[in-house]
């Protein structure tokens, strides 16, 4: 019945009785779960003509609250109650133990009013997001193609998603069917694939499709079939800069030439040496789908040429050409004579070498040597003519005369040695010496620098100094008040090279005065003079005190 619940709501109201608190067990706190089935939720359940459940009974495992009061009326006997799980049977005795003791006890207001709060529960994680393929992948396009393979390329798809993305698939099928095979046994993680082993002329389609855990994504297709042959390129052969000029090189030397060159398909590389074949006994070539190395172990003169390099694809072809000059030391001028030799001069001639080292000669050496010491002295080097003329020879030697030519390579090994001697003869003239008068350098004492008066303090060093000349060397004496200083340690005096100076040392109030330096000599002597002014130390007012 409905009316039987009505005096829970209103036992609820009354002031707590105190009687109740104390409780023969510890009330442990309740768990979300039991809280969740109150008695007031519960008051409803009995049908009509049912009694209410027993006092403190747990038969939805709710545990009433501190000092709460069972919802059966205090007129009806208490049912023998269910037995609780083991965990929870402290909570109802207790219950039990206070309805006994005071049925009609008021229950705690507040509790009846609001039942334990519930716990917050966690919220539940949203759901997974659902599986979705990604969008097409884009700018698809054939990078490269020959006889038997396609290379493409492409982006990855705009819209990837939640899913990622695996891989890609590549599928082809041959024109003007629709049977799609895959190329690739395993997913492609790059953006570019090669699509290998096809026959020449067939021609295919292609299309690229993007795998992920929701499925396949849309496919990008080549917007028509692509024919399986190599794209003709015309041949060039693209020549270094250094290699356009003439390209010298010494005899010895290694030789390694690298020519790049473009085409499709792969030219065919052909090399000559001044229109012929190549001996390939002394130069090798090695030819690449780029580039062609001609080398040459050790380099010798004959290798020296125009050499051709000619590219061809099918009926289009491309030649070039490199000029290679192989050096070395020029050989000694064929001939040197003396032409004639007159006063301290020679004159010399010769002719070039007959070996010029494959190389032009860029200047001679001409060198001397005298026929007392036979040491050889260069007197000419870098000279171009065929003819020079060598002076300030010493008379009455006897001398020899050699010269070296000069290429790029350096100076030759050997030298052009004059047959004759050039001989420097003696022409008899008689030394006069020059008559001249001795000049006199005898002169009287002068100074050049006058004394200055000085003024120093009681203490305070000074030095005095002044400048004298005259021949023979003038003797200084110093005077002070016209008395000669004569050995007195207070005094130093200094004269080096026509500086004289006169240090006083600590002058004390009877060392001011006239001061005079005095030189002499035989042919006369002079005075300088200055005065000496010695002052009292200023002493501060505070210092006096």
């Amino acid at each position: 019945m409905p009316a039987k619940p009505a005096p829970i709501k209103k036992a609820g109201k009354k002031e707590p009785a105190k009687k109740a608190e104390p409780a023969p067990a510890p009330v442990p706190e309740p768990e979300p779960a039991p809280v969740e089935a109150a008695p007031v939720e519960a008051a409803p359940a009995p049908a009509e003509g049912e009694a209410p459940p027993a006092e403190g009974a747990p038969a939805e495992g709710a545990a009433p609250a501190e000092g709460e009061a069972p919802a059966a009326p205090p007129a009806e006997e208490p049912k023998a109650p269910t037995p609780p799980p083991p965990d929870a049977a402290a909570v109802p005795a207790a219950g039990e133990a206070a309805v006994t003791a005071d049925p009609k006890a008021p229950v705690d207001t507040e509790a009846a009013e609001a039942p334990v709060p519930e716990e917050p529960k966690p919220p539940s994680p949203p759901p997974p997001p659902p599986k979705e393929p990604t969008s097409a992948p884009v700018e698809l396009f054939v990078e490269d193609k020959n006889d038997t393979s396609v290379s493409i390329i492409w982006s990855q798809p705009e819209t990837i998603g939640h899913s990622g993305l695996d891989g890609y698939t590549i599928e082809t099928c041959k024109d003007g069917t629709e049977d799609w095979k895959a190329v690739n046994t395993e997913l492609q993680k790059s953006c570019r694939y090669v699509i290998k082993n096809q026959t020449t002329g067939d021609r295919l389609k292609i299309r690229v499709v993007a795998l992920n855990a929701g499925g396949r994504s849309a496919p990008v297709c080549l917007p028509e079939a692509v024919l399986v042959k190599e794209v003709a390129d015309r041949p060039k052969v693209r020549l270094p800069r250094f290699l356009r000029q003439r390209y010298v090189a010494n005899v010895g030397d290694k030789i390694n030439l690298t020519v790049p060159f473009t085409g499709k398909p792969k030219p065919v590389v052909t090399w000559t040496k001044n229109g012929q074949p190549l001996d390939t006994k002394k130069v090798n070539v090695r030819s690449g789908d780029r580039d062609s190395i001609l080398f040459i172990r050790s380099a010798e003169r004959e290798d020296s040429g125009v050499y051709e390099m000619c590219v061809k694809v099918e009926d289009f072809e491309d030649k070039s050409s490199l000029t290679l000059q192989i050096v070395e030391l020029p050989g000694a001028p064929a001939t040197m004579k003396i032409v004639d030799t007159w006063g301290f001069n020679a004159a010399l001639e010769w002719t070039p070498p007959v070996d010029n080292g494959n190389t032009d000669i860029t200047g001679y050496t001409i060198q001397k040597a005298d026929k007392k010491t036979g040491d050889w002295f260069t007197v000419l080097e870098h000279y171009h003519r065929l003819n020079a003329t060598i002076s300030d020879l010493i008379m009455g030697n006897t001398y020899k005369f050699r010269v070296f030519a000069e290429n790029k390579c350096g100076m030759s090994e050997g030298a052009a040695v004059t047959k004759g001697e050039a001989k420097i003869l003696k022409t008899g003239i008689d030394y006069k010496p020059v008559e001249f008068k001795e000049h006199d350098f005898n002169e009287p004492p002068k100074f050049t620098t006058a004394l200055n008066d000085r003024s120093t303090t009681v203490g305070y060093s000074t030095k005095l100094l002044c400048s004298v000349r005259g021949s023979p060397k003038p003797k200084i004496q110093w005077l002070k008040n016209q008395m000669v200083i004569i050995d007195d340690p207070k005094y130093r005096q200094i004269c080096v090279q026509g500086i004289c100076s006169l240090e006083i040392r600590k002058p004390g109030n009877f060392d001011g005065g006239v001061y005079v330096c005095r030189a002499r000599n035989d042919h006369g002597e002079a005075t300088v003079t200055c005065k000496l002014e010695v002052k009292q130390p200023v002493i501060a007012d505070a210092d006096k005190k």
